[in-house]
């Protein structure tokens, strides 16, 4: 059994004395696992670090076991380890993606919308906005997406969208939420697409999409809580709207 393809790696720990086991994200393949033979070495340690895009070959006797990979770099994203929310919000994009994606199922649009996500991480200015509605595709792609095309109260579009109902992820109207209004999600307006967004805003939306991650995908998932970098990711933008 063997393929080959492009992918981003999501995760690298040390198997044995000279080996490692990555993880990584591939158009074709989906989350795929495999031991890089001599990846602890001075050479290759540099190229397996998370976030970086790489060509894998991949090869097993049969298709259920481990197998190797054989790598070679085509991206590297080190730089990140210098600026606090590039580095932040890389390792949410892994931990989430590790949390969320089943193993050896492709999910080409979401790879496609990962790395146009990290190609924005040197944007400071636009790249939280862009990382909140790659969440939003994250949870379309898992099955739990929002629908803000209309009031599901009034059953029409309307101009003053301004709650999510957090048991359906849809939109419901300041008419249609009435007396209920204290039980349902507020709707920041980034979330409908108007930008550009403020820090407070994005911080807003980030506690509607934390709360569909929550409540309805990790149950789907057996109950695991979220990773713990995207918290340290949305204190890092807490941080720079406080200040």
């Amino acid at each position: 059994m063997d393929w080959r393809d492009q992918g981003l790696l999501l995760s690298s720990r040390r198997h044995g004395e000279t080996s490692v086991i990555i993880e990584v994200f591939t158009s074709e393949h989906g989350r795929h696992a495999g031991v890089v033979r001599g990846g602890a070495s001075r050479r290759m340690a540099p190229v397996l670090q998370p976030g970086a895009q790489i060509d894998v070959e991949w090869r097993a006797r049969l298709e259920d076991h481990l197998g190797t990979f054989r790598v070679e770099p085509v991206k590297s994203r080190t730089w990140v380890l210098g600026d606090r929310l590039a580095l932040a919000g890389l390792s949410a994009v892994c931990a989430l993606l590790r949390f969320a994606l089943p193993e050896r199922e492709a999910h080409r649009g979401l790879y496609r919308k990962s790395l146009i996500l990290l190609d924005l991480l040197d944007q400071p200015e636009i790249w939280p906005l862009a990382y909140l509605n790659w969440e939003l595709g994250l949870l379309e792609e898992m099955g739990f997406g929002l629908d803000l095309r209309r009031c599901a109260v009034m059953g029409e579009k309307a101009n003053d969208l301004s709650y999510i109902s957090p048991k359906t992820g849809r939109a419901v109207s300041r008419a249609g939420a009435g007396e209920w209004a204290d039980r349902l999600l507020p709707l920041p307006p980034c979330l409908l697409g108007h930008g550009p967004a403020p820090d407070a805003e994005i911080m807003q939306g980030f506690q509607v999409t934390g709360h569909f991650l929550r409540d309805h995908l990790a149950p789907h998932l057996g109950e695991r809580p979220l990773p713990d970098a995207r918290a340290r990711l949305i204190d890092v933008i807490a941080a720079r709207a406080a200040g």
